[in-house]
């Protein structure tokens, strides 16, 4: 029987992921991840998960070790954020093209330099072409849930992905909020045995991801595009069944107050909840916004995010990673994409804010919306905010 309880979101991460039953977890500690792996340690040494637990040396140790593990069979977990992550970029290339269904939380947080330790995206965001399965919780009770999800999806033989579960650092990773635990039970029924597709074995001997020459690289590429397209329709059946069963609903992209927006603000992560209240208030003050949050980045839910958007004068897109160099940053850059060749177009306005965990506030989406309904675009079609304004 599911029950309620107050707890800090990476302990029960954690406690996710054990009652998955995972058979091997590679941790190395970083900052704000830590917490998730320390947790399943204590969870493998008091004998409450049975798991091969492997202390590495580094990120780009963790990431191969789960990797090895997942290839040989086993239902493969591993955290990280930050710079650790930048460090697995190389492999995370390696897992998603051979089909490895590893799972990965990522405690999302700013990368060096200068040393930052609090949330924004810039960790995450240029892994986004590795041919991961990309999700993003917005509270507690999502980054509990997503976790077992995240495992169906990626051994669903349609699929055979690696999924990495983004979480905001601190502000979400180490809040304590009332959270709806399940039973293990429970999760056995909704998440069955893992049945590899393709395994090492030493009696009988064989390789995966050999070298491919140019008459099947593309081929090769193509299958993997194919079944990270063809995820996100296998992920909304498997919410379904989520509903089914424990009577929580998901879907890819998430719309409210939207009916009559003029303007519609995008955000993804945490500070959808922020963005939530904020449109609340300016709704009580008469200004005709709504909110379209992202819960899946990869694949990109593009007709969703067309259809949820439809009608809405101005899009005022809130990016928490600045592209360096380019048009601002990466979901206003896929807005303007998705929208390009469409008959009627919403004009979009990005702001880069809440770099390096600089605080998002209610004023700052009242500012946004401010701004964005004046008309104020900049040449590069975006502006940096900084949330200290009135």
């Amino acid at each position: 029987m599911s029950n309620r309880v107050g707890i800090e979101v990476s302990i029960a991460v954690a406690e996710a992921v054990g009652l998955c039953d995972v058979d091997v977890v590679a941790a190395y500690p970083i900052t704000p991840q830590t917490h998730i792996v320390e947790h399943l340690a204590d969870l493998v040494a008091e004998g409450k998960l049975n798991a091969e637990y492997i202390a590495v040396e580094s990120e780009h140790s963790a990431i191969s070790a789960v990797m090895g593990a997942s290839a040989t069979g086993g239902r493969a977990f591993t955290a990280t954020a930050s710079q650790g992550l930048a460090l697995m970029h190389e492999i995370l290339f390696a897992v998603s093209s051979l089909r490895l269904p590893v799972v990965m939380a990522v405690a999302n947080r700013a990368v060096s330099a200068p040393i930052n330790i609090w949330a924004d995206l810039s960790d995450v965001m240029p892994q986004r072409d590795t041919g991961w399965v990309q999700l993003f919780a917005e509270n507690g009770q999502e980054a509990y849930d997503l976790m077992v999800q995240a495992f169906r999806l990626a051994e669903d033989h349609r699929v055979l992905l690696p999924v990495m579960v983004n979480l905001d650092g601190f502000t979400l990773s180490h809040m304590i909020e009332p959270i709806t635990m399940m039973e293990r039970n429970e999760v056995r029924r909704f998440l069955p045995p893992i049945e590899p597709a393709r395994l090492l074995d030493p009696d009988h001997p064989r390789s995966i991801g050999p070298f491919g020459a140019q008459d099947v690289y593309t081929e090769a590429k193509m299958q993997q595009e194919m079944a990270l397209l063809r995820s996100q329709e296998v992920m909304e059946e498997i919410w379904q069944d989520f509903e089914a069963q424990f009577g929580r609903r998901y879907h890819a992209v998430e719309s409210y107050r939207t009916g009559d927006a003029e303007v519609v603000l995008v955000t993804m992560g945490a500070v959808s909840e922020t963005a939530r209240a904020a449109v609340d208030e300016m709704r009580a003050q008469g200004i005709a916004v709504g909110l379209v949050r992202i819960r899946m980045w990869r694949p990109l839910p593009q007709e969703e995010l067309r259809q949820a958007l439809e009608g809405a004068k101005v899009v005022a897109v809130l990016d928490r990673m600045l592209t360096p160099g380019g048009t601002g940053g990466p979901v206003g850059e896929a807005l303007r994409s998705i929208f390009y060749d469409a008959p009627v177009r919403p004009r979009i306005y990005e702001v880069v804010a809440g770099l390096g965990g600089r605080e998002i506030n209610r004023r700052t989406f009242k500012e946004i919306v401010r701004q964005a309904l004046a008309g104020q675009e900049q040449v590069r079609q975006f502006t940096f905010l900084d949330v200290r304004c009135a």
